[in-house]
């Protein structure tokens, strides 16, 4: 499978799990602690299959290798956009989780002036620590100019200052609402369908209990955008109990 990762081919990659739905998919595969995810984060040609190693049930998301770095790191690390972007969608991901030598993927973005990746995290309104990681004497703004990557600097002190206009600023620069917008027409679509299935039965109360269910099941970021609109939150990431207080009440409006 590893020869697959590494050309990047979701197809064959997809056969392959189906042939062997067991197969250890957190394996180190060169006595170095990387796996398949560390292999698919190295570089974005690779990032078509990044989501089906995220959605096979054994994955584990944060492994790390010998050196104490993440999938997340290492995308961070190469440069990977396109693999940091998938990631950043994942809530299980720690992005800030730092390697041994206490250097955050955040730090490591900047201290090599990945411009685009800092955007997009901006964008995801993932956490973001700007302060000194562990073992480091400088925070994230400084490294980025003592290393002379002005761009990024500006950028994070825009941020630093004023989150919520960057964010939204940056979003429209990359297209960011575009593609939010699609995805929650693609929702109400979904979760309508499904809400007028259970209004065909005739029981209101289990009605609601049944709409919960339908709600539970959603794939994370589609509850996420439901909690949005019912709770009218401005947070990228609802903890369990809000989005469980959320549903009941969408469920009670039926």
């Amino acid at each position: 499978m590893l020869a697959t990762v590494e050309k990047g081919d979701a197809k064959k990659l997809a056969e392959l799990i189906r042939e062997d739905p067991g197969f250890k998919v957190n394996m180190d595969h060169d006595g170095l602690g990387h796996t398949l995810l560390h292999s698919a984060c190295n570089e974005d040609s690779r990032s078509a299959v990044i989501p089906l190693l995220l959605a096979h049930p054994g994955i584990n998301v944060n492994v790390k290798d010998i050196y104490g770095i993440t999938p997340f790191l290492r995308a961070c690390l190469n440069g990977s956009t396109s693999c940091v972007r998938l990631l950043l969608k994942d809530p299980r991901v720690k992005v800030n989780e730092p390697d041994q030598g206490g250097r955050t993927p955040l730090w490591r973005a900047a201290f090599f002036g990945y411009l685009d990746i800092i955007k997009w995290w901006i964008a995801s309104g993932r956490e973001m620590d700007l302060g000194e990681p562990g073992g480091k004497k400088m925070d994230i703004i400084g490294v980025a100019r003592k290393k002379g990557k002005a761009e990024v600097v500006t950028l994070l002190e825009r941020f630093q200052k004023n989150p919520e206009e960057t964010r939204y600023s940056v979003r429209v620069e990359l297209g960011f609402l575009d593609a939010l917008a699609a995805e929650m027409f693609a929702m109400v679509v979904f979760v309508s369908d499904g809400l007028l299935q259970v209004k065909k039965r005739v029981n209101t109360k289990s009605n609601a209990a049944r709409f919960f269910r339908i709600a539970s099941r959603l794939p994370l970021e589609l509850q996420m955008m439901l909690c949005f609109r019912q709770v009218g939150s401005c947070k990228e990431i609802i903890p369990g109990k809000e989005r469980e207080v959320a549903f009941k009440e969408l469920a009670r409006k039926l």
